[in-house]
């Protein structure tokens, strides 16, 4: 089960509530340009301010997590816990905002719609970065190459060993060779198929799967061979249904590989969202360090 660390959404509208409230009283008390009243704002900005970055921060921890995550279930919570993050943060935000602009902080103000600008370029990668993320389908892959993939193999083996033993004396290094051919070829699929999962480059898959299908084409045409040396059937159609039912895996496998969303959730991440994570903090910086000036002028 995962733990929820950040406020729920219905502490986060109360918060907001009683938040409006201060600062609405906050506001009409600053209107009557008193120097101690001002001084009083000046200090509610810089609480905003800090709440703004803690909720910014919230964000981006909450949105790699859900591209880190290990399950849909975990991505998805991380995901809403991002949104909740959001939400806090364009609340504080809209509430600087009005103070700002009260207190005749330009300078501020301009930082702030500068980070206001940069936040929701921000948004708009991340929510399609956070969808990737809980598709998970390079995940889902992995799972098939680990589980059902595997299954097929070792039946196919098991299979190919029961042929082996039931083959005539004077065929059975021929044989054996055939079906040591065969699984062979199929490991090699089975090899290729981590790579394809990781890989980001569509050109580069398409050779990967250009080796599984010659490697599955020669595996065939080594159980061909084989079907003409044995006189019993059972254990070679059962070798045969192995290694359809690992073709169709494999093709599911891939389907999934190709989508990628681990991988390009993962690129963005580590690219242009770090980028742009590093732009907003940069204007949550100078507008905490220029409302610190103020508070230094006005405390001397």
């Amino acid at each position: 089960m995962v733990r929820v660390t950040y406020r729920s959404i219905a502490s986060v509208r109360a918060h907001a509530s009683a938040r409006s409230w201060a600062l609405m009283l906050l506001v009409t008390v600053v209107a009557g340009c008193n120097n101690g009243f001002k001084l009083e704002g000046l200090m509610e900005a810089q609480r905003l301010s800090s709440d703004l970055r803690v909720s910014f921060t919230q964000v981006t921890n909450a949105a790699d997590r859900a591209v880190m995550a290990g399950t849909d279930e975990t991505a998805e919570q991380y995901a809403r816990e991002a949104e909740q993050a959001t939400q806090m943060a364009e609340q504080d935000a809209e509430a600087l905002k009005l103070l700002l602009t009260r207190l005749d902080y330009t300078t501020e103000a301009r930082l702030l719609d500068e980070f206001i600008g940069r936040f929701a370029r921000y948004r708009e990668l991340d929510r399609a970065l956070l969808g990737l993320a809980v598709e998970n389908t390079n995940l889902k892959a992995q799972r098939l190459s680990f589980g059902p993939a595997q299954k097929e193999v070792d039946a196919f083996r098991n299979a190919l060993e029961s042929v082996a033993r039931a083959s005539p004396t004077k065929d059975a290094w021929q044989i054996k060779a055939l079906a040591e051919t065969a699984l062979s070829d199929v490991r090699e699929i089975q090899v290729l198929q981590g790579p394809h999962i990781a890989e980001a480059d569509d050109a580069a898959m398409t050779r990967i799967e250009e080796r599984m299908s010659l490697s599955e084409q020669l595996a065939r045409e080594a159980l061909q061979r084989l079907a003409d040396l044995i006189p019993s059937r059972p254990q070679f159609d059962g070798a045969t249904a192995a290694l359809d039912r690992f073709h169709e895996v494999n093709t599911q496998l891939i389907a999934l590989s190709r989508r990628n969303s681990n991988v390009h959730s993962l690129t963005l991440s580590l690219g242009e969202k770090r980028k742009l994570t590093a732009q907003c903090e940069e204007s949550l910086h100078a507008i905490a360090e220029g409302l610190s000036k103020r508070t230094a002028a006005g405390t001397r």
